[in-house]
């Protein structure tokens, strides 16, 4: 059986929405996806979200009484694991569509939760009382380590920035599009060594849908799962193997790839989470498209940059385009775009994609390989 993404959009807007609850930047995602698929809420017997509101409170707000639900929550991948996961249902023959929301009110903060981590978790134990307080501060771990390590230089850290820009500069939706150089980046504000302001993600609102489902009840432009993989390593940074690579990133792409029966060559295009600026440099090294320590070079080079050998991020990434605090959604969503050839910056004759969605400080991983075409 074929398990495509048989509908795909995002909410009206991304960027800036405070009239926006949380809710219902998930419903108006929902809707739109929906439309794209060409169906309705009938067709629908599974529904996958993570956060609050969760999969029922989704489910009973458009009037869908599930046999199948996913409250997976682990960090920007979980829509990935969420397409894995409807993937094995529907194969398993628990359900037959299913629907996959994200809604999040990242800046204006409309119904969305606290944030906070517990005094008992390990989080809470082991490393928030000697700094760790947020995103920011724990990737510096890593990311100096690899400098360190690698030589990564802060001009090569940087044109990761840039490479994104010059997407989100063809992209009418991007929340940023003016071009920027490596001076500019390393001018902007020194949020957490090394990372300046332009390093790190947008804090934005906004929210997708997908639509999975098999390829025969599939009705318009359908995108094919040809292989996927999941993968977690630890739920704080400091306990990771090694802090220059992923061990999820590897784990989760290798299971892909496999499943896929797809080498690196066939690759066309390239979504890797980029919530700071070495997240895609760990994607890929891990993902094995190039060798370790070179990825700053090749993105220097202007490989993953419109014209490049491997279009990376093609929608301007977490860091031009849209960040609501877990982008996978995203990222996934590009992918359709692309392989439909509906996308604002189009790779020409891009028939596969691969995604790769980080959740938490490296804590998990999902990658999907998908194509145009049935393998």
């Amino acid at each position: 059986m074929s398990i495509v993404i048989a509908g795909a959009a995002e909410t009206d807007e991304v960027g800036r929405l405070p009239g926006h609850s949380t809710l219902r930047l998930h419903l108006e995602a929902a809707r739109n996806a929906l439309a794209d698929a060409g169906m309705t809420k009938h067709d629908i017997d599974g529904v996958a979200t993570v956060g609050t509101p969760g999969p029922i409170q989704i489910a009973h707000a458009l009037g869908i009484t599930p046999a199948w639900l996913d409250g997976t929550g682990v960090g920007g991948s979980s829509f990935l694991f969420h397409v894995r996961h409807a993937a094995a249902a529907i194969r398993a023959g628990m359900c037959r569509t299913v629907l996959i929301t994200h809604g999040e009110s990242g800046r204006s903060r409309v119904g969305a939760g606290r944030f906070g981590m517990g005094p008992d978790s390990l989080l809470g134990q082991f490393e928030l009382p000697y700094g760790m307080t947020g995103p920011a501060t724990s990737f510096t771990i890593t990311a100096l380590r690899y400098m360190k390590e690698t030589g990564l230089t802060h001009e090569q850290l940087a044109e990761v920035a840039v490479a994104q820009r010059r997407w989100a500069h063809l992209n009418p939706r991007a929340m940023y599009r003016d071009l920027i150089t490596v001076d500019d980046v390393l001018a902007s504000r020194l949020v957490a060594y090394p990372f300046h302001l332009l390093e790190c993600c947008l804090v934005t609102d906004g929210g997708g849908a997908l639509i999975v489902t098999s390829e025969e009840l599939a009705r318009r432009s359908p995108v094919y799962l040809l292989g996927s993989g999941e993968a977690a390593e630890s739920p704080i940074i400091s306990q990771m193997e090694d802090f220059t690579t992923s061990k999820a990133f590897r784990l989760s792409g290798e299971a892909a790839f496999a499943e896929a029966k797809i080498g690196h060559a066939d690759v066309d295009h390239l979504m890797v989470y980029d919530a700071f600026a070495h997240v895609p440099i760990y994607g890929l090294e891990d993902l094995g498209f190039v060798g370790r320590g070179e990825a700053g070079a090749f993105i220097a080079e202007g490989h993953t940059s419109p014209g490049g050998s491997l279009p990376m991020n093609t929608n301007g990434g977490g860091l031009s385009y849209t960040h609501t605090g877990m982008y996978g959604m995203f990222a996934i969503q590009e992918s359709v775009r692309q392989l439909r050839g509906e996308a604002a910056a189009q790779v020409p004759g891009a028939e596969v994609s691969v995604v790769l969605g980080n959740g938490g400080m490296f804590a998990s991983a999902a990658t999907l390989v998908l194509a145009g075409r049935p393998a």
